[in-house]
């Protein structure tokens, strides 16, 4: 019964590594507002993360002007496994690149040749026929007793 106790308070003892992260000393902190909106960051800290980013607007003057912002995160995972993201984001979305996030797999060869038929092969137009236009009754023709109150 000793012996489980201890390897409960052992097992306990070495899961905690929250701390080791909540205590991590920032090494380095960078960070640079524009006035137009462009911005740039970066920072590193003592157990390894570390990320950049910067972001500039584009078309400025435009009616919809956007912003294009461009970064990077690095990190070791919990099982020891470095991680490096890329990413993008503009008015295509957010856009990342690692190796660690997974890849959609290759379009099989049949489908390829045959959206390549589709596209070189297009179904014939159908001639166009105009709609009919139905008009509603008027009130004055329906029956009496249907707009009768009382």
């Amino acid at each position: 019964m000793k012996f489980l106790i201890l390897l409960a308070v052992v097992a306990a003892a070495c899961a905690d590594v929250a701390h080791l992260d909540a205590t991590a000393p920032i090494i380095r902190s960078n960070f640079d507002s524009q006035p137009d909106g462009n911005f740039q960051y970066s920072y590193e800290t003592g157990n390894g993360i570390s990320a950049q980013a910067s972001g500039v607007v584009k078309d400025p003057n435009s009616e919809k002007p956007t912003l294009e912002v461009n970064g990077a995160v690095k990190y070791t995972s919990p099982d020891g496994t470095p991680v490096e993201l890329t990413y993008i984001a503009n008015e295509n979305g957010y856009q990342p690149q690692g190796s660690h996030l997974p890849v959609p797999p290759e379009v099989p060869e049949a489908i390829t040749r045959a959206l390549a038929y589709i596209a070189a092969h297009p179904p014939p137009e159908e001639p166009r026929v105009p709609k009919r236009i139905v008009r509603a009754a008027r009130p004055s023709t329906l029956p009496a007793f249907i707009f009768h109150i009382g």
